[in-house]
Order: structure tokens, then C-alpha cells, then sequence
């Protein structure tokens, strides 16, 4: 009998040349560059067009600008999927590419062209898709989204203090200053404008024609909302940074692990590819 010979180990699936290129690409900062000054660019033109004395007699060249910036804004987009492997679940990874491809998408949705008010929305949307490029703020829109619940429960005591506040402002100044505590939504208004302090001044003076004791009112209101409010709404803010930046530093190490396997992966492909070579050429009968 001969003995049989083990088969040979599938070799892996080798990654398409364009694929590869794409992500060459798509990882050089030169190209990230490049796109940073199109939408810099995009923003420029979108501010010029305000101004009647440099749009008049442009339009034309206005859309053709804008035309060529969403070609070049198209012809990334493939890029990216490109080098995503032409997967989509694996391209939908990263929710940018999902707003990028929203955004882009939006400018051809039939009707869009002849509704100057949301071309220009739309035109408007693709300048936030600088936020991509830069990673620091990538941690502040992070902080955003983790203050939302502490920064929520703080705006609704916020509203309840200042309904409190326009009542008894209402009960105790509606007969004398009725443009200012004339009802509860013109009381609401006035605490709500006297969080930033600008009319204190004015609405103790008023008060102190009442009564003495209106100011005692006025320093409460004062104390509670214009100083521990804020105090608070920035300690949310600094925590939910503090936060998004421990997550940022995570993310970066658990990519940097990602790379370093994906590396060792590869030179251990390389190496099954080159012994498998190898043995073949060990197997062929000499000349």
C-alpha cells in the first residue's frame, strides 16, 4: 500500500489588490488631508454665496464647485467601501461611513435641486463630516452624548425651579410690574433671562419698591440656579469628559492591539504561504 498524504491546509483567501490600496489609502493622512481642505472649501463657498456682491452673476460657477466637491465626496465614499471589502455590514461598522453615505446620498434625492432652502441644508450637513478627521472631536462628541441624561435631569429641575420661581414672582410682583409678572409665562421668561444675571439689577430695584424683603427672593433665586445650576451642569460636562477621553484611550489601545494581531496574522499567512511553496517544490522530481 502507499501511504497516504495528509492534504494540504487551504491557503487563505488573498485580499484583492484594490481592496488592499483602498486601505492604504483611506489610512494615509495625506488623503485624510485632502479631504479636510474640500470640505474647508465647501464651507468657504457656502459662506461666499451669503454675501450678494460675490454671488451675483456666480451662480453657475457656484454649482458647478458644488458639483465637482460631491463627486469627490462620491468618489471617496466608494473608496471607503472598497476598502471595506465591498461589505456592507462590515462598511456599517463605523458609523461615519453610515452619516457620510446619508449626507452624500441626500443630494440626490429626486426634488432636491429645486428646493434652494434644503440643497443648502444638505450642502450645510456635509461640512460636519469634518468632525471625522479630527479625533479630539471625536471626544467631545462623545462627552455630548454621555452628559445627555445627567445634562436632561438637570434641565428638568431647571424648569421646575424656574416655574417655581415664576409663580411666587407672579404672587408677589404681578400687580406692580405686569410686563414682567404679568402671568406665569411672563414670569418664566424673566427667571429664565435672569439665569444669565443681565436684569438682576433692574428686577431688585423693582423688587425693593415692594418690599424690603423681595430681595431675600431675588438672592435665593440667585444663589440656587445662577450658581449651583451652572456649578452643576459643568461638573456633568468635565465628569462626561473625563469619561469619552478613559474611552478614547481603550479604544485606541484595543485598536492598537487589533492592528498588531491583524499583522501577525498576516506574517503568519505569509509564512504558511512560503513553506506550502516550499513543499511542493521539495515534492518535484529532480531534473
Amino acid at each position: 500500500m502507499q501511504p497516504t498524504t495528509a492534504p494540504e491546509p487551504l491557503s487563505p483567501k488573498p485580499v484583492p489588490t484594490v481592496v488592499a490600496l483602498c486601505r492604504r489609502l483611506v489610512g494615509n493622512p495625506v488623503f485624510e488631508t485632502l479631504i479636510v481642505i474640500v470640505i474647508l472649501i465647501n464651507a468657504a463657498m457656502l459662506g461666499a454665496e451669503t454675501f450678494p456682491t460675490v454671488s451675483d452673476g456666480l451662480d453657475h460657477a457656484f454649482d458647478v464647485g458644488y458639483n465637482v466637491i460631491l463627486a469627490i465626496y462620491v468618489v471617496e465614499l466608494l473608496i471607503r467601501f472598497t476598502a471595506a471589502g465591498w461589505n456592507v455590514r462590515e462598511f456599517t461598522k463605523t458609523p461615519w461611513n453610515i452619516f457620510d453615505f446619508i449626507v452624500i446620498a441626500a443630494s440626490f434625492i429626486p426634488g432636491m435641486r429645486t428646493t434652494a432652502m434644503l440643497l443648502r441644508l444638505v450642502r450645510l450637513a456635509r461640512i460636519v463630516r469634518i468632525i471625522r478627521f479630527l479625533p479630539d472631536l471625536h471626544v467631545v462628541m462623545g462627552a455630548i452624548a454621555r452628559s445627555i441624561p445627567g445634562v436632561a435631569s438637570l434641565a428638568a429641575a431647571t424648569a421646575l425651579l424656574i416655574y417655581i420661581y415664576g409663580m411666587l414672582g407672579w404672587v408677589f410682583f404681578g400687580n406692580y410690574a405686569p410686563e414682567h409678572f404679568g402671568n406665569i409665562g411672563r414670569g418664566m421668561m424673566t427667571m429664565y433671562v435672569m439665569l444669565t444675571l443681565e436684569n438682576l439689577p433692574e428686577n431688585v430695584d423693582m423688587g425693593l419698591k415692594v418690599s424690603p424683603w423681595s430681595v431675600l427672593f431675588f438672592i435665593s433665586y440667585t444663589v440656587i440656579l445662577s450658581f449651583l445650576v451652572f456649578n452643576l451642569f459643568i461638573g456633568i460636562v468635565l465628569n462626561s469628559m473625563e469619561e469619552a477621553r478613559a474611552a478614547d484611550r481603550r479604544q485606541h489601545e484595543s485598536d492598537d492591539l487589533l492592528e498588531r494581531l491583524r499583522l501577525a496574522r498576516q506574517a503568519l499567512e505569509d509564512a504558511e504561504r512560503e513553506l506550502q511553496r516550499t513543499h511542493r517544490d521539495d515534492r518535484k522530481p529532480g531534473l
